[in-house]
């Protein structure tokens, strides 16, 4: 009797997206909030690495409806080379990609370890939290790091964490903001250091998390549909669903001595 053929794949790519920072500015959480759309207020320090994952749709038509980038700004073999169409009126069909989360442990004691996962990443969330500016002091050191280990180009953004304590006293009882960070210290830190964009968010409400990650995303799908990614390569960051054998060869867990099981996802 014939198989059944295997079910088609919910995403089209997969690409691994690490989060660097100090220790306590919110890389769990907002690992967390993307993930399960929750929020803790304690989480246990990382030791090593953690992991999640997330589809997100990547390309239009969602890019135009959350005004992800500029997609005529892409460089690209053409807008609509190799785009499959459906639906009414010729659409673009969305294509989606699977986020391969590594939130990374920020203490100094577990820094010879977490260089290691850098690796392979074709994106990283670099977080500070704007109320603590010793956070953001330390994330030229993290940049430096790792653009030493990483690829050559990897996508960058550089996210402003705890939002939910910068924000103006609403009343003259209310307490006053906590942040120690300006928006534009970080934009400015952002240029100097060729880093593409700066997001501020709030893993408590939860405000711009999933635009931060999406923001990789988006920069990531124009980098593969401008060819710049070997899909079937395995030590490639960014790959096709089936690549290696299957797309759990993404994240070997099972491989990873140091790695803290549990967190995200």
């Amino acid at each position: 009797m014939a198989s059944n053929p295997p079910a088609p794949s919910p995403y089209s790519f997969i690409s691994k997206i690490v989060t660097i920072g100090d220790s306590g500015s919110g890389k769990s959480s907002l690992t967390i909030r993307l993930c399960e759309g929750r929020f803790v207020s304690h989480h246990d320090v990382t030791i090593g690495v953690e992991f999640g994952s997330r589809i997100v749709p990547v390309g239009p038509p969602a890019s135009l409806e959350h005004g992800i980038n500029d997609p005529s700004a892409r460089v690209t073999r053409g807008v609509n080379d190799g785009v499959k169409k459906g639906g009414k009126g010729g659409k673009e069909e969305q294509k989606y990609m699977k986020l391969s989360l590594w939130d990374t442990a920020g203490q100094e004691t577990y820094k010879s370890i977490t260089r290691s996962y850098f690796r392979g990443a074709s994106g990283a969330l670099l977080v500070f939290d704007i109320t603590r500016r010793n956070t953001f002091n330390s994330v030229t050191s993290w940049l430096h790091d790792l653009r030493q280990i990483a690829e050559e180009d990897i996508v960058v953004i550089l996210v402003g964490n705890k939002s939910d304590l910068a924000s103006p006293p609403a009343s003259a009882t209310a307490k006053p903001s906590q942040r120690q960070v300006t928006q534009e210290e970080a934009e400015e830190w952002c240029k100097v250091n060729r880093v593409m964009q700066y997001v501020e968010t709030s893993a408590k409400s939860g405000e711009n998390v999933e635009r931060a990650f999406l923001e990789v995303a988006e920069r990531i799908y124009q980098g593969i549909e401008a060819g710049k990614y070997n899909l079937n390569d395995r030590r490639s960051g960014v790959k096709g669903p089936g690549a290696g054998g299957g797309s759990t060869r993404t994240v070997t867990l099972a491989k990873e001595p140091a790695a803290k099981k549990g967190g995200c996802c």
